[in-house]
């Protein structure tokens, strides 16, 4: 380990504050190694204030730049970032556990969306001139920034989601306090410094640390225009609940999901068993588009089972600097819900094929052990076959009938990914109309999205504001005009007006 840990406190108008006199902290210890303490977190909340008064202060000189001006301060930051790679790798590694390859593939796309954004999703906000808008009047299309924008990270992701939203609404033009997770202000400190060294103008990006009250106070504050927000669903709806009144906010909220992989008697087995090893298991479950039931067709159900069970018995679990294919679990909360799902699951009907159990390893964690169970009977009620459990631990499901296989698909409440893999382009097409999920992929596992395209879902998964090639439009504001330059013409007067 090559990084200080040396607590900075906030990343306020260009400048780092400490809370000299603190509300409250919190130590933020390494999930893969407890003997890891990284960093003891000081906040205040006060420093919400700071940093929301120094974004707004910053926001029209930031504005008023050129775009190219501001594109070339998002391409210096992400020169810095290919600089500072292998720190943010390491911050990632720490704070969540993900194994080095999972942190590696999660640097690679912060650096890569300052690109995408840039050269792709600027597209999507050019100015648009309308000729004969209305009779003998231009009409043009533009778009500007909104203002302050708040962003409040997720753990899982800690780097490449808040950055997905940060991007976008710097390049055009609005300033950021960003608040990363209790569960991973390392990443956030680090991605700070970062910026730190890209030198923005003062007070264009911000970072506040702290608990949920300081999240609170970042969402309803006044100079907030627009809340980007990460996380579970409850955690949304009480986002949504507590911005009822500020009706001027935007509010982009992705809010998690339990996805569906269906398997169909045509589907290529091989590739559908290793991608739903990938869907299911990745991250150790921990991301908000990883497959929580698998839907088999009743012909290939008995041999895709018995090899995904033979294949998830052998994945790898340990610490982040060997490289296995599963990190731990976030923390302690983590696993105690993770090992009470296995027991609802047993409770309502459902065979355990594979325990899911905590693991003891050599370095102390929160580790646990990839689970299976085979859904005896599908009961939308059920909390086990609607909740999102968000762990390694996968459904499995018998059907002969597509219909009923959507009808299942679509039972949850959430509706972010569905996978489908098989031949029948007609089916797919079905599942297009039919399934409420904001993403659909043929022949690829439910998880790892691209930023060259939108990312949202539906139901309790999101709000209609999809990130990824999508997250610059939430952040700008389309202005509509009409352009007259023509004289006055006398004769057009509508009746009843006399101009002497």
């Amino acid at each position: 380990m090559s990084l200080k840990n040396e607590y900075r406190g906030d990343y306020i108008g260009g400048r780092w504050v400490e809370a000299d006199r603190p509300d409250g902290q919190f130590k933020d210890i390494s999930p893969g190694d407890l003997k890891d303490e990284i960093l003891v977190v000081r906040f205040r909340h006060d420093h919400v204030d700071l940093a929301c008064q120094a974004a707004k202060d910053a926001y029209l000189p930031w504005a008023r730049l050129p775009l190219l001006e501001r594109k070339a301060y998002l391409l210096r930051l992400k020169e810095i970032f290919e600089v500072k790679k292998k720190d943010l790798i390491e911050a990632i590694c720490r704070d969540t556990g993900k194994p080095l390859w999972d942190a590696t593939g999660e640097a690679t796309a912060v650096i890569n969306k300052i690109d995408i954004t840039v050269n792709q999703s600027v597209a999507l906000v050019q100015d648009e001139h309308i000729p004969n808008a209305l009779p003998g009047v231009e009409g043009m299309i533009r778009f500007k920034p909104r203002g302050v924008m708040s962003v409040i990270g997720p753990f899982n992701f800690p780097a490449h989601l808040p950055n997905g939203h940060i991007v976008p609404a710097l390049l055009m033009g609005n300033t950021v306090v960003f608040k990363p997770s209790e569960q991973t202000p390392f990443v956030g400190q680090i991605y700070a410094q970062i910026f730190a060294e890209a030198n923005f103008p003062a007070g264009v990006f911000n970072l506040v640390q702290g608990d949920g009250e300081a999240g609170r106070r970042l969402v309803t504050h006044e100079f907030v225009d627009g809340v980007l927000f990460t996380g579970s669903y409850e955690v949304g709806q009480k986002i949504k609940q507590a911005t009822l009144d500020h009706h001027w906010k935007i509010l982009a909220l992705e809010m998690g999901g339990k996805n569906a992989t269906v398997v169909w008697d045509d589907a290529d087995i091989d590739k559908a068993i290793y991608e739903t090893l990938i869907g299911a298991y990745m991250s150790t479950g921990q991301r908000c588009s990883c497959t929580s039931r698998v839907i088999l067709h009743d012909k290939i159900a008995d041999q895709f089972t018995e090899r995904f069970y033979q294949a998830a018995k052998k994945l790898t679990v340990g610490h982040w600097s060997e490289n296995p294919f599963m990190g731990p679990l976030i923390n302690q909360q983590a696993v105690e819900k993770y090992l009470r799902f296995q027991e609802i699951a047993n409770r309502e009907n459902c065979e355990s094929l594979m325990r899911g159990k905590a693991l003891e390893l050599p370095k102390k964690g929160h580790y646990v052990t990839p689970s299976i169970h085979l859904v005896q009977k599908f009961d939308p009620q059920s909390v086990y076959q609607k909740s999102e459990i968000f762990g390694p631990n996968v459904a499995i499901y018998r059907t002969q009938d597509f219909a009923e296989t959507l009808q299942i698909v679509n039972s949850t409440g959430y509706g972010l990914v569905m996978a489908l893999f098989g031949k029948n382009r007609e089916l797919y097409e079905k599942a297009l109309l039919e399934a409420r999920v904001g993403l659909l992929n043929w022949n690829r596992t439910t998880n790892g999205a691209s930023s060259r395209l939108p990312f949202g879902g539906m139901g309790k998964s999101g709000n209609d504001r999809p990130s990824a090639h999508f997250a610059i439009q939430y952040c700008a504001v389309p202005v509509a005009s009409l352009e007259d330059s023509t004289p006055l013409d006398r004769s057009k007067f509508v009746p009843g007006i006399v101009l002497e």
